[in-house]
This record gives C-alpha cells, sequence and structure tokens, in this order.
C-alpha cells in the first residue's frame, strides 16, 4: 500500500498566498476609501452654498 504524499507545503504556501491577496485587498479598500473622504471633501469645499440655506 502506497503512503499519502505529503503535501503540508503546499498547504502552508497556500495560506501564505492567500492572506497576501488579502491583505494587498484590504490595503485597496482603505485607499479606496481615503480617496473618496477627500472627493468628497472637496466637493462639499466646492458647494456654493456652505451654510446649508436651500
Amino acid at each position: 500500500m502506497e503512503t499519502t504524499p505529503d503535501t503540508s507545503n503546499y498547504m502552508i504556501a497556500g495560506y501564505i498566498f492567500s492572506f497576501i491577496v488579502m491583505g494587498f485587498y484590504v490595503f485597496s479598500i482603505y485607499l479606496r476609501s481615503t480617496n473618496l473622504k477627500r472627493d468628497a471633501e472637496t466637493l462639499e469645499s466646492m458647494d456654493p452654498d456652505k451654510d446649508g440655506k436651500k
């Protein structure tokens, strides 16, 4: 009977790869959020009716 091949190194590599990809994704979301807040502040500063009078 053959033994099961040891693939634990591939499992560890897969986890490392997954965490790296998830880290890039979270960092991307953070950057997008920061840019969105900055864009919102820019649009609010361009609003001619800053006092809220309509």
